[in-house]
Order: C-alpha cells, then structure tokens, then sequence
C-alpha cells in the first residue's frame, strides 16, 4: 500500500468536462492531514506512517493517546489510521508532516473507503432482495422469507442463513474512482461518482490497487 488521506465527505457536485458533459462528483475535504507517526520493520516489525485527521480538543485525549502525541510531536486528532508500506526504503521523508490534497493529482485513480449508511432493522426483502411471496388475495405472507428451516432434522437453523436483522452500517470500499480536480486551496479534492457513507462521514482515499496512475494526469 502506498500513502493516503483521510477525509470528511462534504456533499456531492457536478463538473463540466471540455465537452460539455457533466460528472457527477463527491467533495472531500482532506485538509489538515498531518503524519503522526513513522512505524520501522526493526522497531515495530513492519512498515507504515500513521495519519491523523480532524483537529480535536487536547481534553478530550486520554492519558495514553496524549503521551502519544506529545511524544511524535504531532496535534490531537479525532480520525487516526494507518497506511502501510512495503519497506522502510518507501516511507515518506522524515522531514514530511503535513499532507493536504497536493498529494493526488487530476485524473489519478483512487479506491476510497467508508462505512456506509445505516438502515436499521430490516427484512429479507431490503436486506437482500428477496421476491418475496405470493401477493394475491389469500396470501398472508408476502414479504417474509418462507420455510427457513425443518422440524426434523437437524431442527435448528443452519448457521449463515439470511434473516431479518441490521441493515446498512457496512465498511466498504469503492475502486477505481478518478479525482476529478484537486483544489489546494480549498483543502478539497473533487472524486467522480458517489462514496460510502453519509454527509460529515470519514472515508480514506488511497491511490487505486488495480490502475496506475494515468501518463496524461495533469
């Protein structure tokens, strides 16, 4: 893995390309990204930089994440994760401390991760799109999922069964999105289509796993 940013989804937009066609996007916030710590193989056993995000109140740290800011040199943040390398060789310089959007440019690919939105309690038919059952006149059943099980053997509901129950509130992660403008000064970068989660929500934004960075990203 390389090194990304952690962000805060602000709302959807649209940008119009030189043709004329307009692109659905998402603006994340990634200002104040700031490397909190550097992890080694000898020290630590393997390699990675952890990011923080969100400046917070010093008070509301507790004693052991206080000691460890104060220790990194780094400010109290609400959103903390790591990115982890392949060496040592490939961690960032130790003089690099804060991150903003300058790290992706135009038309790079990025997978973005989040939690998405929560949905509560839910049927078979939400949950997992079932058909349901007959909705004719008679029929008293018809959004709930049938026979789950027999009264014989093994007489119990076989683990893995899909049932009633929370919906929504899943980490998941979006490939293969292309950052459509980076804006510096704004602290903003712009992502084409739509992301994980709900408005205010953190996601992380890393260089995509399957494509590379384009020859023409400007």
């Amino acid at each position: 893995m390389s090194l990304g940013l952690l962000g805060k989804k602000l709302g959807m937009t649209r940008v119009y390309n030189e043709d004329g066609e307009a692109i659905p996007c998402t603006v994340v916030d990634v200002s104040g990204n700031q490397i909190l710590q550097r992890k080694t193989a000898d020290k630590n056993g393997y390699s990675a930089v952890q990011v923080g995000y969100d400046d917070q109140k010093e008070a509301r740290l507790t004693k052991p994440e206080k000691g460890h800011v104060a220790a990194h040199s780094g400010s109290p943040k609400k959103h903390v994760e790591e990115f982890r390398f392949e060496n040592d060789e490939s961690l960032p310089a130790e003089d690099v401390k804060d991150l903003g959007p300058a790290l992706f440019q135009a038309g790079q690919w990025v997978d973005v991760i989040g939690t998405t939105k929560g949905k509560g309690f839910q049927g078979v038919v939400k949950r997992y799109g079932f058909g349901g059952l007959p909705q004719t006149h008679g029929s008293m059943m018809h959004r709930r999922p049938g026979a789950v099980g027999c009264g014989t053997w093994p007489g119990r509901i076989w683990k893995g069964r899909k049932m009633p129950g929370r919906h929504g509130n899943y980490r998941r992660t979006v490939q293969n999105l292309k950052v459509v403008q980076v804006r510096e000064d704004d602290g903003v970068i712009l992502i084409s289509g739509a992301l994980p989660g709900s408005k205010g929500s953190y996601v992380t934004v890393r260089p995509s796993k399957k494509k590379p960075l384009p020859e023409n990203a400007s």
